[in-house]
């Protein structure tokens, strides 16, 4: 272990184009570090075992970013349970073995604040894991990071490799997904409160009461939080990734709306599911190490409204895959 990154590193970020993955990506450059290794889904599926080792013994990366994954709001996770299942567990452990095998220096595994039990204490701290029933509408995502987090525990406990989970809550910011089908709550309150702008002020149609307490983290926290982690050998195998503050849906959509602009009514669908009444993180993990977040809430829905305005032609048109 206590492999420290360099500006020579090899590094491979999986899932460059997502939010996450291209987050890292512009901090690593920013940072100045410009042997970075990343390859499209089309150029590489990492659902392909063999097309991934293949890759790794080709390209020799020391350090491994593993920010690739199908993901989803609600919606999506309930009508593709297959999917974020299976996919999900087919695209890291082909990763994390393949790290293994070429013996990876160091590897940052990204999951999400969902492996945690749907009624957990709050705020949710890491020895939370596995201790109750998850969140019925997530589980099949959640279930595989969990898988993943374990993975990396078992490669730490018997090789002693340097590898680290980092559980995000919440993410937003630039080149989130907008589709209002598969999209989470906050992009998807953006992209309503938006359109709903530009045909005059329309009401708003919005999930469930509002009143689930959430936890927001712009990517660009998360992306200094993968750096961060990357510079240190770090004491645990696992580390939430957030603020430490939550917000009632119901303010989030108040405070979306003024930073739009929007003047017309929010109409809540009580027959739709809330979810998790309340997932906040237990960041003190992390803050202990030495690493907090600096982006405030509404700088960073600013900010993201900001992106969105000015990409909305290109990614009004996602469409979720079948």
């Amino acid at each position: 272990m206590n492999k420290i990154l360099h500006k020579g590193s090899r590094i491979y970020i999986a899932g460059h184009r997502g939010m996450v993955g291209s987050a890292v990506k512009r901090k690593l450059e920013r940072e100045g570090y410009n042997r970075l290794i990343s390859r499209t889904s089309s150029e590489l599926d990492l659902r392909n075992q063999q097309a991934v080792r293949s890759f790794f013994r080709e390209e020799q990366p020391e350090i491994v970013v593993d920010a690739a994954a199908r993901v989803g709001g609600i919606m999506a996770n309930n009508e593709y349970p297959w999917q974020f299942l299976y996919e999900n567990l087919e695209i890291q452990n082909n990763i994390i073995a393949a790290a293994h095998e070429q013996d990876v220096d160091k590897l940052i595994f990204l999951g999400s604040s969902c492996i945690y039990p749907k009624h957990a204490d709050q705020p949710m701290s890491e020895e939370a894991l596995l201790t109750g029933p998850l969140e019925p509408t997530n589980q099949w995502y959640a279930i595989a990071k969990i898988t993943g987090v374990k993975m990396v525990d078992a490669l730490r406990r018997q090789y002693d490799h340097d590898y680290v989970s980092l559980m995000p809550t919440n993410l937003y910011g630039p080149n989130d997904n907008f589709d209002l089908k598969t999209s989470h709550v906050l992009p998807a309150m953006i992209r309503k409160f938006h359109d709903a702008k530009e045909k005059g002020h329309a009401p708003v149609p919005l999930w469930g009461t509002g009143a689930p307490m959430r936890e927001f983290l712009h990517v660009d926290d998360v992306a200094d939080a993968v750096f961060f982690t990357l510079n240190r050998s770090m004491e645990h195998d696992l580390y939430n990734v957030g603020t430490g503050k939550d917000i009632r849906i119901k303010d989030l959509a108040l405070l979306i709306q003024d930073i739009v602009g929007h003047k017309g009514d929010i109409n809540w669908d009580t027959t739709k599911p809330d979810g998790t009444p309340r997932k906040l993180m237990d960041v003190s993990r992390l803050e202990e190490a030495g690493w907090e977040y600096s982006i405030e809430l509404e700088e960073g829905i600013r900010m993201t409204y900001e992106w969105f305005k000015e990409h909305q032609d290109e990614i009004k048109e996602l469409k979720v895959e079948g």
